[in-house]
Protein backbone atom coordinates (compact mmCIF):
# COMPACT_ATOMS: atom_id res chain seq x y z
CA UNK A 1 0.00 0.00 0.00
CA UNK A 2 1.01 3.65 0.16
CA UNK A 3 0.03 5.44 3.35
CA UNK A 4 2.88 7.91 3.68
CA UNK A 5 5.42 9.42 1.30
CA UNK A 6 7.94 12.21 0.84
CA UNK A 7 7.52 15.02 -1.71
CA UNK A 8 10.26 17.62 -1.40
CA UNK A 9 10.97 18.67 -4.98
CA UNK A 10 10.27 22.27 -5.96
CA UNK A 11 7.49 22.91 -8.50
CA UNK A 12 10.05 24.34 -10.92
CA UNK A 13 11.92 21.04 -10.89
CA UNK A 14 8.75 19.01 -11.36
CA UNK A 15 7.66 21.27 -14.21
CA UNK A 16 10.92 20.53 -16.00
CA UNK A 17 10.78 16.78 -15.42
CA UNK A 18 7.18 16.38 -16.59
CA UNK A 19 7.18 19.14 -19.24
CA UNK A 20 4.43 21.07 -17.44
CA UNK A 21 2.89 23.94 -19.41
CA UNK A 22 0.87 25.61 -16.68
CA UNK A 23 1.47 26.11 -12.95
CA UNK A 24 -0.01 28.79 -10.72
CA UNK A 25 2.66 30.02 -8.25
CA UNK A 26 -0.12 30.64 -5.75
CA UNK A 27 -0.53 26.87 -5.53
CA UNK A 28 3.06 26.34 -4.36
CA UNK A 29 3.39 23.80 -1.56
CA UNK A 30 6.21 23.62 0.96
CA UNK A 31 8.49 20.61 0.80
CA UNK A 32 6.78 17.80 2.72
CA UNK A 33 8.86 14.89 3.98
CA UNK A 34 5.92 13.21 5.69
CA UNK A 35 2.91 13.35 3.39
CA UNK A 36 -0.11 11.76 5.04
CA UNK A 37 -3.72 11.18 3.92
CA UNK A 38 -5.92 14.32 3.60
CA UNK A 39 -2.89 16.55 2.97
CA UNK A 40 -2.62 18.60 -0.21
CA UNK A 41 -0.15 17.20 -2.74
CA UNK A 42 1.15 17.99 -6.21
CA UNK A 43 -0.33 16.17 -9.19
CA UNK A 44 0.59 16.28 -12.86
CA UNK A 45 -2.44 16.06 -15.17
CA UNK A 46 -3.50 16.85 -18.73
CA UNK A 47 -6.72 18.88 -18.84
CA UNK A 48 -8.17 21.83 -20.80
CA UNK A 49 -7.72 25.15 -19.04
CA UNK A 50 -10.71 26.74 -17.35
CA UNK A 51 -12.28 29.90 -18.76
CA UNK A 52 -10.91 29.35 -22.27
CA UNK A 53 -12.43 28.23 -25.56
CA UNK A 54 -9.45 26.01 -26.34
CA UNK A 55 -10.39 22.32 -25.82
CA UNK A 56 -6.76 21.24 -26.07
CA UNK A 57 -5.52 19.37 -22.96
CA UNK A 58 -2.76 21.29 -21.23
CA UNK A 59 -0.24 19.65 -18.93
CA UNK A 60 -0.62 21.21 -15.50
CA UNK A 61 0.86 20.92 -12.04
CA UNK A 62 -2.06 21.14 -9.65
CA UNK A 63 -2.76 20.82 -5.93
CA UNK A 64 -5.06 17.98 -4.93
CA UNK A 65 -6.16 16.58 -1.59
CA UNK A 66 -4.98 13.01 -0.97
CA UNK A 67 -8.03 10.82 -0.33
CA UNK A 68 -10.44 10.48 -3.24
CA UNK A 69 -14.08 11.57 -2.93
CA UNK A 70 -16.19 10.14 -5.80
CA UNK A 71 -18.26 12.73 -7.65
CA UNK A 72 -21.47 10.93 -6.67
CA UNK A 73 -20.63 10.78 -2.96
CA UNK A 74 -23.08 12.49 -0.62
CA UNK A 75 -20.29 13.68 1.68
CA UNK A 76 -16.48 13.74 1.84
CA UNK A 77 -16.49 11.43 4.84
CA UNK A 78 -14.33 8.41 4.23
CA UNK A 79 -11.85 10.22 1.98
CA UNK A 80 -9.00 9.33 4.34
CA UNK A 81 -9.70 5.67 3.57
CA UNK A 82 -9.73 6.20 -0.22
CA UNK A 83 -6.01 6.82 -0.54
CA UNK A 84 -5.18 3.69 -2.54
CA UNK A 85 -6.80 1.99 -5.54
CA UNK A 86 -5.74 -1.52 -6.51
CA UNK A 87 -4.41 -1.84 -10.07
CA UNK A 88 -6.12 -5.20 -10.45
CA UNK A 89 -9.65 -3.85 -9.84
CA UNK A 90 -9.48 -0.08 -10.42
CA UNK A 91 -11.30 -0.40 -13.74
CA UNK A 92 -14.38 -1.98 -12.14
CA UNK A 93 -14.72 -0.52 -8.65
CA UNK A 94 -17.56 2.07 -8.54
CA UNK A 95 -15.44 4.55 -6.59
CA UNK A 96 -12.61 4.54 -9.16
CA UNK A 97 -13.77 3.34 -12.57
CA UNK A 98 -14.94 6.73 -13.87
CA UNK A 99 -11.73 8.43 -12.80
CA UNK A 100 -9.68 5.60 -14.30
CA UNK A 101 -11.33 6.14 -17.66
CA UNK A 102 -11.08 9.93 -17.74
CA UNK A 103 -9.08 11.49 -14.88
CA UNK A 104 -5.64 9.96 -14.48
CA UNK A 105 -2.71 11.79 -12.99
CA UNK A 106 0.85 11.36 -11.78
CA UNK A 107 1.68 12.03 -8.13
CA UNK A 108 5.38 12.96 -7.93
CA UNK A 109 7.28 11.73 -4.88
CA UNK A 110 10.82 11.26 -3.63
CA UNK A 111 9.77 7.81 -2.44
CA UNK A 112 7.39 6.21 0.03
CA UNK A 113 7.57 4.87 3.58
CA UNK A 114 6.63 1.40 4.71
CA UNK A 115 6.83 -0.20 8.14
CA UNK A 116 8.22 -3.64 8.92
CA UNK A 117 7.77 -5.66 12.08
CA UNK A 118 11.07 -7.44 12.74
CA UNK A 119 11.09 -11.21 13.09
CA UNK A 120 12.31 -11.10 16.69
CA UNK A 121 9.60 -8.57 17.51
CA UNK A 122 6.94 -10.81 15.93
CA UNK A 123 8.23 -13.82 17.84
CA UNK A 124 7.93 -11.92 21.13
CA UNK A 125 4.38 -10.91 20.25
CA UNK A 126 3.42 -14.52 19.47
CA UNK A 127 4.93 -15.63 22.79
CA UNK A 128 2.90 -12.99 24.61
CA UNK A 129 5.98 -11.18 25.82
CA UNK A 130 5.22 -8.04 23.83
CA UNK A 131 1.76 -6.67 23.08
CA UNK A 132 2.72 -4.06 20.50
CA UNK A 133 5.89 -4.75 18.55
CA UNK A 134 7.80 -1.68 17.43
CA UNK A 135 7.93 -1.37 13.66
CA UNK A 136 10.94 -0.19 11.68
CA UNK A 137 10.18 2.28 8.88
CA UNK A 138 11.89 1.91 5.52
CA UNK A 139 12.13 4.44 2.73
CA UNK A 140 11.66 3.08 -0.80
CA UNK A 141 12.84 5.13 -3.77
CA UNK A 142 14.19 4.83 -7.33
CA UNK A 143 17.79 3.62 -7.15
CA UNK A 144 18.93 6.30 -9.59
CA UNK A 145 17.49 9.14 -7.49
CA UNK A 146 14.89 10.13 -10.09
CA UNK A 147 11.34 11.23 -9.32
CA UNK A 148 9.03 8.44 -8.17
CA UNK A 149 6.11 8.95 -10.58
CA UNK A 150 3.19 7.28 -8.81
CA UNK A 151 0.16 6.44 -10.93
CA UNK A 152 -2.87 8.27 -9.59
CA UNK A 153 -6.51 9.14 -10.18
CA UNK A 154 -8.27 12.42 -9.44
CA UNK A 155 -11.87 13.43 -9.02
CA UNK A 156 -14.00 16.52 -8.42
CA UNK A 157 -16.69 16.66 -5.76
CA UNK A 158 -19.23 19.45 -5.30
CA UNK A 159 -20.24 20.36 -1.74
CA UNK A 160 -23.92 21.09 -2.17
CA UNK A 161 -24.13 22.82 1.21
CA UNK A 162 -21.98 25.74 0.00
CA UNK A 163 -22.69 28.48 -2.56
CA UNK A 164 -20.95 28.39 -5.96
CA UNK A 165 -18.55 31.22 -5.08
CA UNK A 166 -17.34 29.59 -1.86
CA UNK A 167 -13.63 28.60 -2.03
CA UNK A 168 -14.45 25.12 -0.69
CA UNK A 169 -17.47 24.50 -2.91
CA UNK A 170 -15.40 22.15 -5.07
CA UNK A 171 -13.01 19.49 -3.79
CA UNK A 172 -10.24 18.15 -6.03
CA UNK A 173 -9.05 14.85 -4.58
CA UNK A 174 -6.80 11.96 -5.59
CA UNK A 175 -5.78 8.38 -4.90
CA UNK A 176 -2.56 6.40 -5.46
CA UNK A 177 -2.79 3.21 -7.52
CA UNK A 178 -1.01 0.23 -5.95
CA UNK A 179 0.19 -3.08 -7.33
CA UNK A 180 1.79 -6.26 -6.03
CA UNK A 181 5.22 -5.63 -4.56
CA UNK A 182 8.23 -6.98 -6.39
CA UNK A 183 9.63 -10.28 -5.15
CA UNK A 184 12.89 -9.89 -7.06
CA UNK A 185 15.99 -8.46 -5.34
CA UNK A 186 16.22 -4.72 -4.78
CA UNK A 187 18.76 -2.79 -6.83
CA UNK A 188 20.28 -1.71 -3.51
CA UNK A 189 19.22 -3.53 -0.36
CA UNK A 190 20.13 -2.88 3.28
CA UNK A 191 22.83 -5.20 4.62
CA UNK A 192 20.68 -6.20 7.59
CA UNK A 193 17.10 -6.14 6.42
CA UNK A 194 14.67 -6.97 3.62
CA UNK A 195 16.09 -7.80 0.21
CA UNK A 196 12.93 -7.35 -1.84
CA UNK A 197 9.94 -5.02 -1.68
CA UNK A 198 7.65 -7.96 -0.97
CA UNK A 199 9.58 -8.61 2.24
CA UNK A 200 8.65 -5.09 3.35
CA UNK A 201 4.98 -5.12 2.32
CA UNK A 202 2.91 -7.14 -0.21
CA UNK A 203 1.76 -3.95 -2.00
CA UNK A 204 3.57 -0.94 -3.45
CA UNK A 205 2.63 2.22 -5.37
CA UNK A 206 2.54 1.66 -9.13
CA UNK A 207 5.54 3.53 -10.51
CA UNK A 208 5.17 4.80 -14.06
CA UNK A 209 8.35 4.87 -16.13
CA UNK A 210 8.79 7.93 -18.43
CA UNK A 211 7.80 5.98 -21.53
CA UNK A 212 4.26 5.64 -20.09
CA UNK A 213 3.69 9.19 -18.84
CA UNK A 214 2.09 10.64 -21.98
CA UNK A 215 -0.24 7.69 -22.56
CA UNK A 216 -1.28 7.61 -18.90
CA UNK A 217 -2.09 11.33 -18.78
CA UNK A 218 -3.84 11.47 -22.18
CA UNK A 219 -7.55 12.18 -21.39
CA UNK A 220 -8.59 11.12 -24.90
CA UNK A 221 -7.73 7.53 -24.03
CA UNK A 222 -10.89 6.26 -22.36
CA UNK A 223 -11.13 2.64 -23.50
CA UNK A 224 -10.53 0.38 -20.49
CA UNK A 225 -9.03 -2.36 -22.64
CA UNK A 226 -6.54 0.15 -24.04
CA UNK A 227 -5.69 1.53 -20.60
CA UNK A 228 -5.22 -1.64 -18.57
CA UNK A 229 -1.81 -2.54 -20.09
CA UNK A 230 -0.52 0.74 -18.58
CA UNK A 231 -1.11 -0.79 -15.14
CA UNK A 232 1.62 -3.39 -15.68
CA UNK A 233 4.36 -3.19 -13.01
CA UNK A 234 7.60 -1.44 -14.01
CA UNK A 235 10.73 -3.45 -14.85
CA UNK A 236 12.41 -5.14 -11.90
CA UNK A 237 15.57 -3.82 -10.30
CA UNK A 238 14.75 -0.11 -10.31
CA UNK A 239 14.20 0.35 -6.58
CA UNK A 240 16.23 0.58 -3.40
CA UNK A 241 15.18 0.67 0.26
CA UNK A 242 16.84 1.61 3.51
CA UNK A 243 15.84 2.03 7.18
CA UNK A 244 15.02 5.54 8.42
CA UNK A 245 14.40 7.04 11.88
CA UNK A 246 11.20 6.00 13.65
CA UNK A 247 10.40 9.71 14.02
CA UNK A 248 8.62 9.47 10.66
CA UNK A 249 5.94 7.37 12.37
CA UNK A 250 4.58 10.56 13.94
CA UNK A 251 2.81 12.65 11.27
CA UNK A 252 3.68 15.83 13.18
CA UNK A 253 7.37 15.30 12.43
CA UNK A 254 8.57 16.75 9.16
CA UNK A 255 11.96 17.57 7.69
CA UNK A 256 14.82 16.11 5.63
CA UNK A 257 16.15 14.34 8.74
CA UNK A 258 13.32 11.80 8.26
CA UNK A 259 15.12 10.56 5.13
CA UNK A 260 18.39 9.91 6.94
CA UNK A 261 19.72 6.51 5.95
CA UNK A 262 20.45 4.36 8.98
CA UNK A 263 23.13 1.68 8.94
CA UNK A 264 20.60 -0.75 10.41
CA UNK A 265 17.24 -0.90 12.18
CA UNK A 266 16.91 1.29 15.27
CA UNK A 267 17.26 -0.40 18.65
CA UNK A 268 14.11 -2.30 19.52
CA UNK A 269 13.10 -2.71 15.86
CA UNK A 270 15.29 -5.62 14.83
CA UNK A 271 14.35 -7.03 11.45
Amino acid sequence: MCGRYSASRAPEDLAGVFEVERFDPEETLAADYNVAPTKEVYAVLDRPLKDTDDPRPVRQLRRLRWGLVPSWSKSPEGAARMINARAETVHEKPSYRRAFAARRCILPADGYYEWVTGKQERDLEVEGKKKRPRKQPYFVLPADGSVFAMAGLYEFWRDGTLPDDHPRAWWATCSVITTEAETTPLAVAPADGPHSLAEIHPRMPLMLTPDRWDAWLDPSRTDVGDLRPLLAPPPHGLMRAYPVPTAVSNVRNNGPELLKELTGPEEGTLF
